[in-house]
C-alpha cells in the first residue's frame, strides 16, 4: 500500500479518536481557574492577565460562532475548540513519530515491507493514542485554557522541522524553516512553551547540514539554540517593545511631540533596517542571513497579534487587565511585572536578612501631556546570598525547614538549595506529575509536600507496599477516588524500551528528543523556580516533556518487536509489538482515566457563579478574592448577562489604578461605585501604602473623616518616611459608622420589622498595620455609599480581607451581606456564622442551581471542596430555622440537602459537615437519617484512620491533621448520639474509638468520650 496514504489515513484517525474523546468528555460551561476568565475575554475581546493570549482569544471567540446566538453554549462551542486542537495536536504527533520511526528503520530508496509499514504505524498509533490519554494533556483538552492550543503549535514546529529534514536537498526546502518562524510568532499570543522547541530544532538543523556529530559541534549548537531562544524570549518579545517606549519617551519628554510619536519613528526605523538587510543579504548572496532576517520579519508578523490587546485596552472594556494603553503599561504587561520576580542563579535564602533597599530602574506612567515618574524599582538587598537560590521566600520558611530537616540555625548552602531542588522541585512537583501520566495516581486530591495526599501509585504490589506501608486495605479515599488510576507502570515501561532502543539505533534523533523532553520538562523547573504550597497542582506546565516522552512510548513497539517478538515473522512481529503496545498503553490508560476525565455531567463552575450572584440583591457591590470566586462570575455575567446590575470587585486587583479606574466607571447594568478619589490620588506610585502610626486616640473615629485624612495633601497631615520623603498615616485603628436608622430602612438594608435590631454605630477594629490604595478604596465606598447599593464579600473570602468587619456580616448563601446589627452578645453556645435566614431560605429553596453535584460522573477537588461549602450552608440554615421555632422550613431544607448534595465522603473535611447535619436531624426528630450518617461517618473515619496511621508509622511521621480532626469528631459524635438516646449507634462508634485511640495514642492521645 502507498506508505503517505496510510500514514495519512491512520493519522486523521487517531485525531477522529482524540477529538471525539474530548467532545464526550469535555465540560458543557466555564471551568474553573482561569477559564471563565479566557471566555468572557474571548467573547468580548477583552484584555485578560499578564502576560496576554490575543492569537488564542481570537480563535476562541471564532468557535463561538457556532453557539449560533445561544448565550449558554458560548463556553460549550470555545470548550470544543480546546478539543480540536487538542485533536490535531494528536495527528501532528502520529506524523512525528511515523516520521522518526520510518527513518530509523528505513534506508534511503529502501522498498518499505509490509511488516515494516505495520510497525511504523503501529508506533505512531500507540504513542498519539498514549498522549491523547495522558492525564495532564486530557485534563487541558476538555476546557477553554492556552494549553491545548499551545501543544498544537508546539507539535506543528515540531513535525515542520522534520519535514525540512526530509527535503533540506530540494530548491526551496527553508520556506519549512521560514513556517516554523511564523509559526512560533504566531504562538507567542498563545503562550511561550513553543519556543523552547528552539535548542531541538538547532540539533535537527546541525545534523542534516554537517551529517555528523562532533563534540565542539554539540556544544556549538547548544550554545547557539540557546541564544536564539534567548533573541526571541528577551530581544523580540521584551526589548523591541521596551526601544519603542523608550524611544516614545524622548520624543515625548524632551522633544515635546505627542504621545506614539517615538513608537512611529522606532517603527519605521526597525521595517527600514530590515529591509536594507534582507536586499543586502540577497544581493551579496548571504544565504543565512537571509534567512534569519525573514525570519525575524515572520516571527514579528505573528507576534503582532498583540495589536489587538493595546487596541482593546484603549476601549476600556469591562475586563481590561493593566490597561495596556500606552507603551510603558504594555511593557509592564508583557514583562509580567504584576507577579514580581524569582532569583534564579543567585539571591537570598529564606532566611537571610534584608539590610537595605536598591534602587534599580525608573518607573514611567503616561500623564496629561508627557511621561511621568510613577517611582523607582526597588530590590532588597540580603546580608546571606547563595548560587542557585531554590529556598528564598521567607513566606515559606517552616516548609523549606520541614522539607530539608534543616534547623532553625542553619543558614542553607549551594549543597541543601541543590537538595531541594532534585528532592522538592524535581522529584516531587515534577517527577510526581510524570508519574501520574504514565505510572498510576492514587487520588486527586492536592498534594503539596506534606501529609499524604496527592502521591502517585501503580498497581505493582510491591511498589504499593513501599508507598502505602504495611496496610493491605486502601482507605475509602482512595478507592472510591475517580482519579485512582493504576497503569502497572506499562506505559513507562513502553517508553523506557523506545528511548533505548532509539539511542540504540539512532543517536543524533534520540538526542533531538532528550533534548525536546529536557527544555520542555526539567528546564521548566530550573525556570520556574516554583515556591511551595502552590493553590493548585501546576503539571499543565510540563505537557512539552510528557509530549516527547510520548514519542519514545510509540517507538518502544518497534523495540518490542525487535527485542520481544524477533522470533515470530517481521509481520506476525509487528502485528504482535502494535497489539501489545495498544493494550499496554493508550487502552489501559483510556479505562483507567476517563471516569476522572469525563466533565460532561458537570455544571458546578457554572451554577456556583449563579448563586454567587442571586446570593446578591439588587445593585449590590460584592467583593471577591480569589480566581475561582471571580473567573466563573465575570463569565456568566460577560457572556450569559446573568445579574448584570451586580459589580464584581476582586480584592487582589484591588490595589492598582487601573482596577480602581474600571470600577469608576459605568460597566453592564451597574452605575460607577461610589468612590470619591480623584485618579490623581491613587495613580501608580501615589499612595500604594500608608503606615498604621498609633495616636492613641480614645475612641473610634468616623470612617469618613479617616478617608479624608489619607487622602490629605497637606504635609502636616502626614508621616515622615525612612527614605525621606512622606506619606498619608492611619492614626488609629478604631473605626465607626454612625447609622441613620430611617437610611438604612429606607435602602432596604434592614427589613422595617427589624428596626430594634438597628446598631446606632458601626464601630470595629482595623485588622492591619497598614492601609494599601485598595483598602482606602474600599473605605471611601464605604464611607460614601450611604446604604444605597447592598454591600458583600464572598463567602471565600480570607478572613484577615473583612478588615475588621466581620461581626457585621450575615450570609445570604454564597454572599456575607454587610449590614450594620447590633452584635450578638449571646454566650454558652458554639459560636456559629451569623444568618440572614429569611433571605438564605429564599435563595436556597428557590434561586440556587447546584452544579448537578449529585449525579455527575466526576467532581474534580475545587468542586467536590463546593459540595463541603454547600452542605455547611445547609447546615448553618436548618440549625437556624431550628432556633427560630420553623421546624416544616428545616424539614424543607434537609429534604433539599438529600436531593442535590452527593452522599459520599470527599475525605474528613466530609466528615465534618454531615455531623453537624446529624446533629440537626436529632433535633427535628430524624433519628434513623442521623443514625446513617453517624453509622457511615464512623465507618469511613475507622478505614481512613487507620491506613494513615499504618502510613505514618511507615514513613516515620508523627501524624497528621486528618488524624486529629477524625479523633475529635468521633468523639462529638459517641456524645450526640448518646444524648440522643440511640445506644446502639454510640456504642458502636465507642468501639471504633476505643480501637483507634490505642492505635494512634502515639499520635494524639485522646481521652474517652464520658
Amino acid at each position: 500500500m502507498n506508505y503517505s496514504k496510510v500514514n495519512n489515513i491512520i493519522g486523521w484517525v487517531c485525531f477522529l479518536i482524540a477529538t471525539t474523546t474530548y467532545i464526550l468528555t469535555l465540560e458543557p460551561s466555564a471551568s474553573f481557574w482561569d477559564c471563565g476568565e479566557f471566555i468572557a475575554s474571548a467573547f468580548r475581546m477583552q484584555v485578560v492577565h499578564q502576560p496576554g493570549a490575543p492569537l488564542f482569544l481570537m480563535i476562541q471567540r471564532f468557535f463561538s460562532i457556532f453557539a449560533a446566538g445561544d448565550l449558554t453554549k458560548i463556553a460549550y462551542w470555545m470548550n470544543v475548540g480546546s478539543a480540536v486542537c487538542s485533536g490535531a495536536t494528536i495527528l501532528f504527533l502520529f506524523w512525528t513519530i511515523t516520521a522518526l520511526a520510518k527513518k530509523t528503520i528505513i534506508k534511503a530508496g529502501e522498498e518499505i515491507s509490509t511488516s515494516n509499514l505495520i510497525s511504523i504505524m503501529g508506533a505512531g498509533a500507540v504513542g498519539a493514542l498514549a498522549y491523547t490519554f495522558s492525564d495532564s494533556f486530557w485534563f487541558s483538552a476538555v476546557e477553554s485554557e492556552v494549553y491545548a492550543q499551545s501543544s498544537l503549535f508546539t507539535a506543528i514546529v515540531f513535525w515542520a522541522i522534520l519535514k525540512w529534514e526530509a527535503h533540506a536537498d530540494e530548491p526551496r526546502a527553508d520556506r519549512w524553516l521560514l513556517f516554523i518562524a511564523y509559526i512560533m510568532g504566531l504562538s507567542i499570543g498563545i503562550h511561550l512553551l513553543n519556543l523552547l522547541t528552539i535548542p531541538a530544532i538547532a540539533f535537527v538543523y546541525y545534523f542534516r547540514k554537517t551529517g555528523k556529530a562532533t563534540g565542539t559541534g554539540i556544544i556549538k549548537t547548544l550554545i547557539v539554540g540557546i541564544l536564539i531562544l534567548a533573541v526571541i524570549q528577551y530581544g523580540i518579545i521584551q526589548y523591541l517593545v521596551s526601544f519603542g517606549a523608550y524611544f516614545d519617551l524622548f520624543f515625548v519628554n524632551t522633544l515635546g511631540m505627542g504621545f506614539g510619536t517615538g513608537i512611529i519613528f522606532f517603527a519605521i526605523l526597525l521595517i527600514g533596517a530590515l529591509v536594507w538587510g534582507i536586499r543586502y543579504s540577497i544581493k551579496h548572496q548571504k544565504k543565512l542571513l537571509n534567512l534569519g532576517l525573514i525570519s525575524t520579519v515572520l516571527i514579528i508578523f505573528g507576534y503582532a497579534s498583540f495589536s489587538m490587546i493595546v487596541i482593546r485596552a484603549k476601549a476600556d472594556p469591562n475586563l481590561n487587565n493593566s490597561a495596556p494603553k500606552d507603551a510603558f503599561s504594555f511593557l509592564s504587561y508583557l514583562n509580567r511585572e504584576q507577579y514580581g520576580d524569582r532569583p534564579l542563579l543567585f539571591g537570598p535564602n529564606y532566611n537571610s536578612e534584608r539590610t537595605g533597599l536598591s534602587e534599580g530602574k525608573t518607573l514611567w506612567r503616561k500623564g496629561a501631556e508627557k511621561y511621568e515618574v510613577a517611582g523607582k524599582k526597588t530590590d532588597y538587598e540580603y546580608n546571606n546570598n547563595t548560587l542557585l537560590p531554590r529556598m528564598y521566600s521567607d513566606d515559606h520558611a517552616a516548609f523549606y525547614k520541614e522539607w530539608m530537616r534543616l534547623d532553625d540555625s542553619k543558614n542553607p548552602n549551594l549543597v541543601d538549595n541543590v537538595g531541594f531542588l532534585f528532592s522538592y522541585q524535581i522529584g516531587y512537583m515534577y517527577m510526581r506529575y510524570f508519574m501520574w501520566n504514565f505510572v498510576g495516581r492514587q487520588n486527586d486530591e492536592q498534594g503539596q509536600g506534606s501529609g499524604h495526599e496527592g502521591t502517585w501509585i501503580s498497581g505493582v504490589k510491591p511498589i504499593d507496599a513501599m508507598l502505602r506501608g504495611p496496610q493491605d486495605n486502601l482507605p475509602p479515599s482512595t478507592v472510591d477516588n475517580n482519579a485512582y488510576n493504576r497503569f502497572f507502570f506499562l506505559p513507562l515501561i513502553i517508553g523506557i524500551i523506545g528511548a533505548l532502543w532509539h539511542f540504540q539505533r539512532n543517536q543524533k534523533d534520540a538526542g533531538v528528543v532528550a533534548l525536546l523532553f529536557f527544555f520542555t520538562g526539567i528546564a521548566i523547573v530550573l525556570y520556574l523556580n516554583q515556591k511551595p504550597l502552590e493553590p493548585r497542582e501546576r503539571d499543565y506546565a510540563y505537557v512539552g516533556s510528557f509530549y516527547a516522552f510520548a514519542i519514545w512510548i510509540g517507538l518502544g513497539v518497534l523495540g518490542l518487536k525487535e527485542w520481544v517478538f524477533k522470533k515470530l515473522t517481521p509481520t506476525m512481529g509487528a502485528i504482535g509489538a502494535t497489539v501489545i503496545g495498544l493494550l499496554a498503553a493508550p487502552v489501559i490508560m483510556a479505562e483507567q482515566g476517563w471516569d476522572d476525565h469525563d466533565r460532561s455531567t458537570k455544571m458546578v463552575p457554572h451554577d456556583i457563579a449563579y448563586d454567587y450572584l442571586q446570593s446578591c440583591a439588587p445593585n449590590a457591590i460584592l467583593f471577591t478574592y480569589g480566581d475561582n470566586d471571580t473567573y466563573p462570575l465575570w463569565y456568566i455575567q460577560e457572556v450569559e448577562n446573568v445579574r448584570p446590575d451586580v459589580r464584581i470587585v476582586n480584592l487582589s486587583l484591588f490595589d492598582t489604578d487601573w482596577y480602581i479606574n474600571g470600577l469608576r466607571q459605568k460597566q453592564n447594568e451597574s452605575a460607577p461605585l461610589p468612590i470619591t478619589m480623584k485618579p490623581s490620588q491613587y495613580v501608580q506610585g501615589e499612595r500604594d501604602v500608608m503606615p498604621y502610626d498609633d495616636y492613641k486616640i480614645a475612641g473610634a473615629i468616623e470612617l469618613k473623616n479617616i478617608v479624608d485624612l489619607l487622602l490629605s495633601p497637606n504635609d502636616e497631615d502626614k508621616v515622615a518616611m525612612q527614605d525621606g520623603t512622606k506619606s498619608n498615616f492611619l492614626p488609629t485603628k478604631n473605626l465607626k459608622i454612625t447609622i441613620d436608622p430611617q437610611q438604612v430602612i429606607s435602602t432596604g438594608t434592614v427589613p422595617a420589622a427589624d428596626a430594634a435590631k438597628i446598631t446606632p454605630v458601626m464601630d470595629w477594629t482595623f485588622n492591619k498595620g497598614y492601609v494599601t490604595k485598595g483598602t482606602l478604596a474600599m473605605f471611601d465606598i464605604l464611607a460614601h455609599n450611604n446604604w444605597k447599593r447592598p454591600i458583600y464579600f464572598a463567602s471565600t473570602v480570607p478572613s484577615e480581607q473583612f478588615n475588621g468587619l466581620d461581626k457585621y456580616l450575615y450570609s445570604e448563601g454564597l454572599a456575607l451581606r454587610l449590614m450594620p446589627l447590633k452584635a450578638d452578645t449571646a454566650s454558652g453556645e458554639e459560636k456559629t456564622e451569623q444568618l440572614n435566614t429569611p433571605v438564605l431560605y429564599n435563595n436556597v429553596m428557590n434561586k440556587f442551581k447546584w452544579g448537578n453535584m449529585k449525579t455527575a460522573t466526576y467532581l474534580d477537588p475545587q468542586s467536590s471542596d463546593d459540595t463541603f461549602i454547600f452542605t455547611n450552608i445547609l447546615s448553618n440554615l436548618t440549625g437556624s430555622l431550628i432556633k427560630e421555632g420553623k421546624i416544616a422550613e428545616a424539614k424543607k431544607v434537609v429534604d433539599k440537602y438529600y436531593d442535590v448534595m452527593p452522599q459520599r465522603f470527599f475525605g474528613i473535611r466530609t466528615v465534618v459537615v454531615k455531623y453537624y447535619m446529624a446533629e440537626n436531624l436529632y433535633k427535628l426528630g430524624e433519628n434513623a437519617r442521623a443514625n446513617e450518617i453517624l453509622t457511615q461517618s464512623g465507618d469511613y473515619i475507622n478505614k481512613e484512620l487507620t491506613y494513615l496511621a499504618d502510613l505514618s508509622q511507615a514513613k516515620g511521621l508523627t501524624g497528621s491533621q486528618s488524624i486529629q480532626t477524625g479523633l475529635y469528631y468521633l468523639n462529638r459524635m459517641i456524645n450526640t448520639s448518646k444524648a440522643a438516646g440511640q445506644d446502639k449507634v454510640s456504642n458502636n462508634l465507642q468501639k471504633i474509638f476505643t480501637g483507634l485511640e490505642s492505635r494512634l495514642s502515639m499520635f494524639f492521645p485522646q481521652e474517652s468520650p464520658q
